[in-house]
């Protein structure tokens, strides 16, 4: 690689995360996941049924592009998608019995991706944590804001209004 030492700092954060992103897609293959079915599933664990269009708002993706994440984990049995009581023409996703353990499965491979990165894992967890809310807060949807600052508060997602 070219000089590291010269890189921005966005750089260097973008090419580690697609790294560590790359590595555990290879690992999540073998249960018909990717990272961001991961994501999906991490925020239905969370906020519970949600429609698929909030689905998209909170994850920043096109609805189309959700639409392809959620027809891969529908057919591993990772969701469920049902049609809404209020609005018909809207689908209510769920995480379903499977996808919970797949995600428990899911977030161990995780941590084995960093474990042999002489990192202070949980240092780097923090530091990007905080990147996270601080950027979020300053230039994020409302949907995104909510739901990181449920995330700090410790509150439910439950008590915290769509």
């Amino acid at each position: 690689m070219p000089d590291m030492e010269r890189w921005p700092t966005g750089r260097l954060l973008s090419t580690a995360a697609r790294l560590v992103e790359h590595a555990w897609n290879e690992k999540l293959r073998g249960m018909g996941l990717t990272h961001a079915g991961v994501i999906v599933m991490e925020v239905l664990a969370v906020k519970g049924p949600t429609t698929q269009s909030m689905l998209a708002q909170i994850v920043r993706v096109q609805a189309q592009t959700m639409g392809k994440t959620l027809a891969r984990l529908e057919a591993h049995g990772h969701v469920s998608r049902t049609r809404g009581i209020s609005d018909r023409r809207s689908q209510v996703v769920s995480l379903t019995e499977a996808g919970e353990r797949t995600l428990g499965l899911a977030t161990q491979l995780e941590r084995e991706v960093l474990e042999p990165v002489p990192v202070d894992t949980a240092k780097l967890r923090r530091e990007l944590q905080a990147l996270v809310r601080e950027l979020a807060n300053n230039h994020s949807a409302a949907a995104v804001n909510v739901i990181v600052a449920a995330a700090e508060s410790g509150v439910s997602l439950d008590d915290v209004p769509d």
